[in-house]
């Protein structure tokens, strides 16, 4: 399998995505696959029914995809799932993908991984001209990584992280804030990961999916862990951006960035540039929405790119505003039924 035999682009360079409120949409998040192979307790219920190989995009089809999405003005793309770095073969995407850097047509070209895999492809990421990558890691204590992942090895994610910087990779570490979880023991790998180079993100938990537990009892608004980080710590707002939604700080103390992101205490909406796509090739143009646009159909009808460049548009036209997500006592039903990995985290 060649994708990097595939032209550029089939068509004209459309106009760009102009969302109703005016938000020019230049941020693709690309879910390669539902599976993972972790199972962490607040993502994912313990036995997943994952999608049936069948249903998925190939390769080819989400490199066309995400080929004129390009071509519709996106900047940047992040590969996402489940765990990206378990789909087969996922190196050919990356390596097709990455012929749009070379072109100036992608100013990125990025993935979230849980770090499982980066051992074996840190160095062909970076040879494909990946600059930096998320690694989501929520403790440094090996037995609790057991408890929150379920099937996850501590040990077999720092070896990745080593790799990935050996590789020359930038890594941002993605912690989701758990209540009498891992609240207490953020200070430490917030210095942890500084003293390595590495920026931090927070993240409150979202409800999105059934899972065997109620979020309730996880939910920890990060306005009230600010507050507490803030006895350790002097925080001083700055306008550092990297295209998605955290909300960024500069630590005096350590000298690195930590990042805040809010979707319930404090949603991100306003500047929202970014629609996400299932490895099904469903669109969805909130991550707190149901509403959704087919694109298989229109991608697999014509070989020509007008029927999906035409969808793709229509569905950009019913973007809302923002997402609707609670978390109290009263509504500790997900929000939406899709688990986040579906969409893509």
């Amino acid at each position: 399998m060649d994708l990097t035999a595939q032209n550029i682009s089939k068509t004209a360079p459309a106009a760009p995505m102009i969302d109703p409120f005016g938000r020019a949409i230049t941020y693709l998040r690309v879910s390669v696959t539902d599976r993972c192979d972790f199972r962490c307790t607040y993502c994912m219920a313990e036995h997943m029914t994952f999608l049936p190989k069948k249903d998925l995009l190939s390769l080819e089809e989400l490199d066309r995809l995400c080929s004129t999405f390009i071509d519709k003005g996106v900047r940047k793309i992040r590969l996402t799932g489940g765990e990206p770095l378990v789909r087969k073969n996922i190196m050919h995407l990356i390596g097709s993908l990455s012929r749009h850097i070379e072109a100036d047509r992608l100013d990125e070209l990025t993935l979230t991984t849980n770090g499982s895999q980066l051992s074996r492809y840190a160095e062909e990421l970076a040879a494909c001209g990946i600059k930096r990558i998320n690694v989501s890691l929520d403790t440094l204590d090996a037995e609790k990584f057991k408890t929150i992942t379920r099937w996850g090895d501590l040990a077999q994610v720092l070896r990745g992280i080593d790799a990935a910087q050996k590789a020359g990779l930038h890594i941002k570490l993605n912690a989701v804030a758990l209540k009498g979880f891992n609240d207490h023991e953020i200070p430490d790998m917030l210095r942890w990961a500084h003293g390595r180079g590495m920026d931090m993100t927070l993240i409150e938990t979202m409800p999105m999916g059934e899972i065997d537990l109620d979020r309730t009892d996880q939910y920890l608004p990060l306005s009230m862990l600010r507050a507490t980080l803030s006895r350790q710590f002097t925080m001083t707002d700055i306008p550092y951006q990297t295209g998605g939604p955290a909300r960024y700080v500069q630590i005096a103390e350590t000298g690195g960035r930590l990042g805040f992101i809010t979707p319930m205490t404090h949603n991100f909406c306003e500047s929202c540039n970014r629609v996400r796509i299932t490895c099904t090739g469903t669109l969805y143009m909130c991550l707190g929405q149901e509403d959704a646009a087919d694109l298989r159909e229109p991608l697999r009808a014509s070989t020509d790119n007008a029927l999906l460049s035409d969808a793709i548009d229509d569905a950009i036209l019913r973007k809302p505003k923002g997402h609707d997500f609670i978390i109290d006592r009263r509504n500790n039903r997900p929000a939406v039924s899709r688990h986040m990995s579906v969409t893509g985290g």
